[in-house]
């Protein structure tokens, strides 16, 4: 069973693809945020930001009792998809990227407040997931995908070839520097 992160900046499209390539692979997905919050996986509340600190070995260990049972059922590689998903264990890290003027009116769509949007773009600009992921997974095993002005179904397209094998991991193909 493989293990894939499907990470990046909020906004950048996560949810939707995740549910797009579960369709067409089969493959197990967890939105780890959702789990954090429902299975009180997490430290404190940040108030500031209104947000919950994840307690990252408790996810951990959550995420290898839930696949251990996933298992049980059937033999699908497991997808976890979240902005923090790339700070777990992996065998893949699929870091997809957005130009902040595109992620910024998502995020305000989103209900986001305008100190989170201007984190985010500037978090996006200065590729801080994908430095994590790449610091933490090397180069070879991170795959950066654009997901600027595409469908998602073309975005799910790349993320099935990465998980595939049908494409080698890639990083360093987005450069958004000159949104600061």
């Amino acid at each position: 069973m493989t293990r894939i992160a499907l990470t990046g900046t909020p906004g950048t499209g996560k949810t939707t693809v995740s549910e797009l390539v579960a369709e067409r692979t089969g493959v197990d997905v967890v939105h780890l945020n959702d789990a954090i919050r429902e299975a009180d996986l997490f430290d404190e509340r940040d108030v500031e930001r209104d947000s919950l600190v994840a307690d990252l070995d408790a996810v951990e260990a959550w995420l290898e009792e839930h696949e251990d049972r996933v298992a049980g059922e059937n033999d699908a590689d497991t997808l976890v998809e979240s902005h923090l998903s790339h700070l777990l264990d992996a065998d893949q890290v699929i870091v997809l990227r957005c130009r902040p003027d595109v992620l910024k009116p998502r995020l305000r769509e989103r209900g986001e407040s305008e100190a989170s949007v201007a984190e985010n773009a500037e978090s996006e600009a200065l590729d801080v997931v994908l430095a994590e992921a790449v610091e933490r997974h090397g180069e070879g095993a991170v795959w950066e995908i654009d997901t600027t002005d595409r469908t998602p179904d073309a975005v799910a397209d790349d993320v099935v070839a990465a998980m595939e094998g049908e494409v080698e991991p890639r990083v360093g193909i987005v450069d958004f520097i000159d949104y600061l």
